[in-house]
């Protein structure tokens, strides 16, 4: 069983906001779908064929559990976000052996310092999800990551993703901070996208001053290195987040890139299986009282 908990999903075009007659006039906007006011999502007929192509070839690699990822800037704002993941995931074909999450990535930069968003007022926005992920790109996000949003609750972030295709890394991954996301029951996520150019690296072209091709490639190798040093090899996974089926990789073959960043090869493929099926477990603890354990209801086969 391999899981890849990273799988683009494409932007797409969104329509009016269609009210329900019941609540018509009487609903906040921060409750605007929690209250029966839906949002249409479009999907092109291109954009539909290349994703079931993708999920195609990633359960011929070995793939049985695939996180749809969707990407928020800065913050979650009720005004402005729209859930696209759920209408993906009804226009898409049903497989027997494959089990379909939601995840949500919040890129965070200096507006975010001030909040992420992750507040009790929005948690209708972000209970439909079954993994919620940050993407800090300066020190006081990473920190904040670390120490605040790993507690556990029904809005903790469980994947801390790293902008590794930056020249250098935004800020200093200290112990004490690693330590403590860890000891919280985060993971940290190495994509090997930057490993192959960066291309489709969410912070290539949103953090700014990124490298391409060649440039991110080196820059990758030497982020990824320093997250398996200062880690020791603990709470790491590895994810695809690449949207050319060309660049999708087999299990064994990403876990021969990462005994290259001097991984061992025990926790190079628990990066895959083992640690990455935890941590689904752990997110469903969102959904209960204060984050206490219950029977999960994810199937993974």
């Amino acid at each position: 069983m391999y899981i890849d908990l990273n799988i683009p999903v494409p932007v797409v075009s969104t329509g009016t906001v269609v009210a329900s007659k019941k609540n018509k006039g009487k609903t906040s906007e921060k409750n605007q779908q929690a209250q029966g006011q839906q949002i249409a999502v479009t999907f092109t007929p291109a954009q539909l064929t290349a994703i079931e192509s993708r999920i195609d070839t990633l359960e011929h690699l070995g793939y049985t559990v695939l996180a749809f990822n969707q990407t928020a800037q800065k913050k979650i704002d009720a005004k402005t976000h729209v859930n696209t993941v759920d209408p993906l995931l009804q226009k898409l074909r049903k497989r027997q052996n494959i089990t379909y999450l939601k995840r949500l990535t919040i890129l965070l930069d200096e507006d975010s310092e001030k909040g992420f968003g992750l507040t009790t007022g929005n948690l209708p926005l972000v209970a439909p999800y079954d993994l919620i992920a940050l993407l800090p790109t300066t020190a006081a996000t990473f920190s904040q990551a670390c120490l605040s949003y790993t507690v556990p609750s029904n809005l903790t972030a469980h994947i801390i993703s790293l902008p590794l295709t930056l020249p250098r890394l935004p800020f200093n991954l200290k112990h004490t901070l690693v330590r403590t996301a860890i000891k919280n029951g985060a993971v940290f996520e190495i994509s090997y996208a930057g490993a192959l150019g960066g291309d489709n690296d969410p912070a290539i072209g949103n953090a700014g001053g990124s490298d391409g091709g060649a440039g991110a490639k080196r820059n990758w190798w030497a982020a990824a290195r320093e997250v398996v040093r200062v880690t020791k090899g603990v709470g790491i996974i590895v994810t695809s987040a690449v949207t050319n089926i060309a660049d999708l990789r087999a299990p064994r073959d990403v876990g021969n890139l990462l005994s290259m960043l001097d991984l061992a090869q025990n926790r190079a493929h628990d990066a895959s299986t083992k640690t990455a099926q935890s941590l689904i477990l752990r997110a469903q603890t969102r959904k209960t009282y204060r984050a206490v354990f219950s029977e999960p209801k994810v199937v993974i086969p």
